[in-house]
């Protein structure tokens, strides 16, 4: 399949589609959204391999290590969905040390964190300088929101239902396997909100089902 045509299926080939579309336009911020459980990580690491792969340089980051301390994420109530999805992530810090020095006329200096997690601290440091024509891929959920929407120069969304996306955090985080369940309140309806406010699957450039990750399909 060329890249120009969609309805690739099998692993090897949507990678190799996506990777070729990629370094086939000049700008490269590109970002693997989707929902939580979506895939996206692994996606984004297998992208990057099909890219390298190709000569080109990536510098890859994940939106999660862009988080507003606890006291911001949390200002709404700790089981709030809107508080998920407003207050999760410091965007203004996300774009002004990742994807303005990445645009075109950029000085293509970029930090790959401002925040770690588990110690609710910020870090410094992480400042890496991509070279020119390389590839800026991100990772992470609400990469089509507003805030973020005309930084990108070529995105892909996994399309993944829930019901399936909360069976892989289980297995991953300990989490209920069931969507609707109250704990899992806070993070499903947030991502609602987003789906519906913002319709990530008509902004991407590509919407890739990732329902079995080991078959993807575009």
């Amino acid at each position: 399949m060329t890249p120009e045509h969609p309805g690739a299926s099998g692993r090897a080939a949507v990678l190799a589609c996506l990777a070729d579309r990629i370094l086939a336009i000049p700008a490269r911020r590109v970002a693997v959204d989707g929902v939580d459980g979506a895939g996206k990580t692994v996606f984004a690491a297998a992208l990057t391999r099909a890219l390298e792969a190709r000569g080109a340089t990536v510098v890859a980051v994940s939106v999660d290590d862009f988080h507003h301390r606890r006291g911001v994420r949390h200002r709404l109530g700790k089981d709030s969905p809107v508080g998920f999805w407003l207050d999760s992530y410091d965007y203004a810090t996300f774009r002004s040390d990742v994807l303005d020095p990445l645009a075109p006329g950029g000085n293509g200096r970029c930090r790959t964190a401002s925040h770690d997690l588990e110690s609710d601290e910020l870090v410094a440091g992480g400042w890496v300088t991509a070279p020119p024509g390389g590839v800026l891929l991100v990772e992470g959920i609400f990469l089509h929101r507003d805030e973020l929407i005309d930084c990108w120069d070529f995105s892909i969304f996994l399309d993944v239902p829930f019901e399936v996306t909360a069976r892989r955090m289980a297995d991953r985080d300990g989490s209920d396997p069931d969507p609707d369940q109250p704990s899992m309140r806070r993070y499903v309806e947030g991502q609602r909100i987003y789906l519906r406010e913002c319709d990530p699957r008509a902004r991407a450039a590509v919407v890739i089902d990732n329902t079995d990750p080991s078959v993807p399909v575009w």
